[in-house]
């Protein structure tokens, strides 16, 4: 039996995600830990709190240049070295950056766990940051940015989230602008790294075939000589502001990019629950869901439409997208209105409601079918300060979910219906 179907299993075996057992190393670093040994690998997930939120003043996109160049040199060793080093052990070390936090992965096969386990401590703690790195990185940056620059997507996302949190870091682009990219120095993202990246600040998660013992050792190499991180910058709690309010980013395209949404339920929150549950129902299923069935299949307005919720560490908001010609925007955003005022009003019926509990607790194990998806998943719950139990105890919590949950949550999430929306083309009639 597979380590993902042993998700739904009441008695799962020790090589199952559901039975991830603490490891705590000699330096205090703790992580959470599922010994398989089925395949002779190992991966490991991580994240530091504190991400593009942290970003100083004017220079949106520090923090994503810092995950980039973590690699890019460290050590004695210069970019090409170091590259060649993971290259010639086949080791995949990689880092990002988003609002709340930076992080990471590493897989290895376990004869090179040493050899891994050595250069991400070195990636971690002696970024090399030279010149010449920074400027390359720089220019694939900018590079990026502006090929993003006539991106419907692109730019109907950016002003979303600029006018949604308006005067406060979410409202910043993770990636930056080409201006703020061109303003970070060597002394900006040093200071970044200071602040973030520092012992007592890091989850990890490990799954493979690797002992305790050996991945405490391990650990203790990774991350236990990093020094204590500095202060992070307060960052209050903000929720989606405007809602009611349609705004046109003019683009001379036939197809108007729609981005809208409302409140959220957070992660940590227990009417999250509830939240997603209501969320598959209206934009969340692939192929089932309301807006779907409507807005698509029904009418022929988009090819997609949906909505997921967005939980970020002092916002939550439910977030929906959908593409159509500008003549018909009115037409399907008072479609997509409709269903939500339905689903305020109405509350979806307990045979729709049962199908979606059984769809998200039937689909739940196909999101750990790697040790890489397993690692991630557990250290995202383990950021999110959830509990190791949340896996084995999750799909309960969706089959619990009540007619009177989905109306409690649709009273926080949908209000009365109102929306920030944005579109970028040239609808007709907005």
């Amino acid at each position: 039996m597979s380590v993902a179907e042993n998700l739904v299993d009441t008695a799962a075996p020790a090589n199952s995600p559901t039975t991830a057992l603490p490891v705590t190393t000699a330096a205090g670093i703790e992580a959470w830990h599922v010994e398989s040994p089925v395949v002779p690998m190992i991966a490991l997930a991580f994240t530091f709190e504190g991400g593009a939120a942290q970003d100083p003043a004017g220079k949106a996109g520090c923090a994503q240049m810092l995950a980039r160049l973590l690699d890019e040199g460290a050590g004695d060793l210069t970019s090409d070295a170091f590259q060649e080093r993971l290259a010639a052990r086949a080791i995949e070390l990689s880092f990002h950056a988003g609002p709340d936090a930076i992080g990471g992965s590493l897989k290895m096969l376990v004869k090179h766990a040493d050899e891994g386990i050595a250069l991400l401590a070195l990636a971690l703690a002696k970024p090399r940051l030279d010149p010449d790195a920074i400027e390359r990185v720089r220019g694939q940056v900018i590079a990026g940015l502006r090929y993003q620059q006539n991106d419907p997507g692109v730019l109907a996302s950016r002003r979303f989230f600029k006018e949604a949190f308006a005067g406060h870091p979410y409202a910043r682009p993770s990636s930056g602008t080409v201006e703020s990219v061109t303003t970070i120095t060597r002394d900006d993202l040093l200071a970044m790294h200071a602040r973030i990246i520092g012992r007592g600040r890091v989850k990890v998660a490990a799954v493979g075939a690797i002992g305790a013992e050996q991945l405490a050792e391990g650990l203790n190499r990774a991350f236990g000589s990093l020094p204590e991180a500095g202060a992070l910058k307060a960052v209050p709690r903000t929720e989606v502001q405007d809602l009611g309010r349609r705004i046109v980013v003019d683009l001379d395209v036939p197809q108007s990019v729609i981005r809208f949404g409302m409140a959220g339920v957070p992660w940590r929150d227990p009417d999250f629950i509830p939240a997603y549950v209501l969320n598959h129902i209206l934009g969340g299923g692939a192929f089932t869901s309301r807006l779907f069935q409507e807005v698509r299949e029904k009418r022929g307005l988009a090819y997609s439409v949906g909505t997921s919720l967005v939980s970020h560490r002092s916002a939550a908001m439910t977030w929906g997208y959908t593409a159509t010609k500008n003549e018909r925007v009115g037409e399907a955003l008072s479609v997509i209105g409709d269903e939500i005022g339905r689903l305020i009003t109405d509350g979806p019926d307990d045979d729709e409601l049962q199908k979606a509990k059984d769809y998200l607790t039937g689909s739940y194990a196909l999101g750990f079918d790697t040790s890489t998806k397993i690692a991630h998943q557990l250290v995202q719950i383990a950021f999110e300060e959830l509990g190791m139990d949340y896996i084995a105890r999750r799909n309960a919590l969706v089959s619990a979910v009540t007619q009177v949950d989905i109306r409690r949550a649709a009273a926080r999430t949908f209000a009365d219906g109102r929306m920030l929306v944005v579109a970028a083309g040239r609808p007709v009639g907005l």
